[in-house]
Formats: structure tokens, C-alpha cells, sequence
């Protein structure tokens, strides 16, 4: 079994937005590491009437620990509470029921894989807590107060529509070998999902590419970064000290590598060499997998979808609920070879 890596997934480039993205989930909230649709507000492909198996597992029913990063406390939010203001951070509540549980499902594992990750190795600055509020190290959360500033009037019907969601699935965590999985998700993809192998440097047996081809129809799939020769000369040199990008603009940036799914692996950037991830950081584009060219004294971005293009597309989710798959089916699809286990917690 290969070696998982949970830190890195929930790590802001995902997002970078969002990861990238966090705040790509504009619209209904955004996590910093694991992206989110914006707007609102951040393989094995089963067939239809496939059901992955389930199972029990162990579980610990206390609540989670939260570190407020403004005051410094550590809140205990009850399971159900906590999964609730996830997804009211994580993903539009106008979307529909079965993507919403099955965002629900993978913040709830999120969670659970990250208490018992800080019971068996805890990180000092969080002072006993599970994870924090901070989106660019954790899951996205809001608090139901948070949630009511967030929503505003649509509050009541936004809450009760994820609430609602929520206590459908709240027994249930995606798991792989017995351990809950990292479940990294994103806005959307370029059309197919890309492997945490690229992205992260880590293989992860389920963490693989599968097709999503509804991503491209999602809103603001394609999009431009225009920048002139100045602001990408200090964006470049703010990000990469010491490099050396010459006097013509147009031989700074030159795409080498780009994987099956469309992820930008390896860049020519002045003499350095990176990966499409870091340029991605260093200029806040939307995600890797992007086309470059020059034009007079502007570079011109082409980006192709948001986030960073791991696990669960948010909007291809969206887009099988929409065509009537189930929850365990979304999962099923983004998530493969994983099963849905059973923890007996209620509401």
C-alpha cells in the first residue's frame, strides 16, 4: 500500500484558490485546502445502480476540537455541527441534495482522519485541538453564526437545505484498508481529475484520474489571466528569488511537461525549471492546467477548470446529482476502489 500524505492535501495551492480555492468557493464559502466551487457564496467507474460496500468501523462520537485562530480558544463542536458548517463553507448550498451529501460524507471524513492523526502525532500550535479555522491549513468552517453573516437572507432555507443533507448521510465516512481516506476535492476539473501523483509528488491508490467530462460546461470553466511584462516580472521574481528572466517577455514562461488530464507538470520559467503547481501558486491562477501566450506586452493565461484537480470534482458531483445518481455513487466515481463505512452516529 502506498504512503498517504495528508498534509499535503489540504493545502492551499489546492486551492490556491481554494485552494486556491477556498476562495473560489466564493460563494459559499472556501477552504484552503481543498477547494471549492465559486460562485454561491468556494479508475473504476461504478454503473449506475452499483453500490460500493459498506462496513463498520470504529469511531469515536465526541466532538471535534476546533482551534479558533482569532481567540485563540478550543472550541468542542458537536460531530454533526461541525459537518454542517463544512459544508455550508465548502460548497453552494443551491446545490443538489445527493452533492451535497456527498460533500457532507468527505468532510466528515476529512475530519475523522485528521483527529485521529493529531491523537497519534499532534501538532504543537494547535493546543490540543484536532484542526483550526484557519482555511489555509484546514477544512473549511463556519460556525452557525458565521453562516447566518454568510448567507444572509437566504440563511434559514440555505442552513435547513444543508442541515438536512447532512443528517441523511452523518453515519457514513469513505475508507480504504479500514483508515479513513484524505478526501481531496476541488471546483472542477479539466474534464478528467488528475492523480495526487502529479499534483502532490505521492501516489495514492485511489486518488487516480477518472473522466468528468459535465466540468466543462461548469460556470467559468475556461478563463483568462492577462499580465503585463511588469507584474508577472515581479510576480516571478517575488516567487522565485534569484531568477533570471532576460529582456524578452516572451521566452519567460515555456510549458514543458503537461499530464493526460491537462495539468501543466513541468515549466521553463526564466533559467528554472518548476512545476506547474508552483506557477500556478506564484501567479494565482485558477489551476495547472493552462495554455500560455504572448501577446504585445501582456502573457496570457488560458485556464481550464479550478482548483487543483484532485478527488471529487464539486461541479461534476453536482452534475451526476442533477442526472440522478445517488451520493454513494458520486463517491463511488471520484473516490474509486474506497467504501462507504457505517459508524452508527445519529444525529
Amino acid at each position: 500500500m502506498k504512503n498517504y500524505f495528508a498534509a499535503a492535501l489540504f493545502l492551499a495551492a489546492s486551492i490556491a484558490a481554494a485552494p486556491a480555492v477556498p476562495a473560489y468557493i466564493a460563494g459559499n464559502g472556501a477552504s484552503a485546502a481543498t477547494g471549492v466551487p465559486e460562485g454561491t457564496s468556494t479508475g473504476r467507474e461504478t454503473a449506475p445502480d452499483a453500490v460500493p460496500d459498506e462496513e463498520d468501523v470504529q469511531f469515536s462520537p465526541e466532538p471535534y476540537k476546533v482551534l479558533d485562530i482569532a481567540s485563540g480558544e478550543v472550541m468542542e463542536v458537536p460531530v454533526r455541527d461541525y459537518v454542517i458548517g463544512a459544508v455550508c463553507a465548502e460548497m453552494p448550498a443551491s446545490f443538489s441534495p445527493e452533492a451535497l451529501k456527498a460533500q457532507a460524507v468527505a468532510a466528515h471524513t476529512y475530519a475523522e482522519r485528521q483527529r485521529i492523526r493529531e491523537r497519534s502525532s499532534p501538532t504543537q500550535e494547535l493546543c490540543g485541538a484536532d484542526f483550526s479555522n484557519d482555511v489555509s491549513r484546514y477544512q473549511g468552517y463556519y460556525t452557525r453564526e458565521q453562516a447566518e453573516k454568510f448567507f444572509g437572507d437566504r440563511f434559514e432555507g440555505s442552513y435547513a437545505r444543508i442541515s438536512a443533507a447532512v443528517d441523511d448521510v452523518l453515519p457514513y465516512i469513505i475508507t480504504y484498508c479500514d483508515e479513513p481516506i484524505i478526501p481531496a476535492f476541488h471546483s472542477m476539473s479539466s474534464g478528467r481529475t488528475e492523480s495526487a501523483e502529479n499534483v502532490w509528488g505521492t501516489a495514492v491508490d485511489y486518488l487516480v484520474p477518472v473522466d468528468s467530462p459535465d466540468d466543462t460546461s461548469a460556470p467559468k470553466f475556461i478563463q483568462q489571466e492577462r499580465m503585463g511584462s511588469e507584474a508577472l516580472r515581479y510576480a516571478l521574481e517575488s516567487a522565485f528569488p534569484g531568477i533570471v528572466l532576460g529582456d524578452d517577455p516572451s521566452d519567460w514562461i515555456e510549458v514543458k511537461e503537461v499530464s493526460d488530464s491537462g495539468t501543466v507538470l513541468t515549466v521553463r520559467a526564466g533559467d528554472r525549471t518548476i512545476s506547474g503547481g508552483e506557477l500556478r501558486i506564484a501567479l494565482a491562477l485558477r489551476s495547472a492546467c493552462f495554455d500560455v501566450r504572448c501577446e504585445n506586452d501582456e502573457t496570457i493565461f488560458t485556464t481550464r477548470g479550478y482548483g487543483h484537480g484532485v478527488g471529487m470534482s464539486q461541479y461534476g458531483a453536482e452534475a451526476m446529482a442533477k442526472d440522478g445518481s445517488t451520493w454513494r455513487e458520486i463517491l463511488d466515481r471520484y473516490y474509486p476502489g474506497c467504501t462507504i463505512s457505517f459508524t452508527g452516529l445519529t444525529g
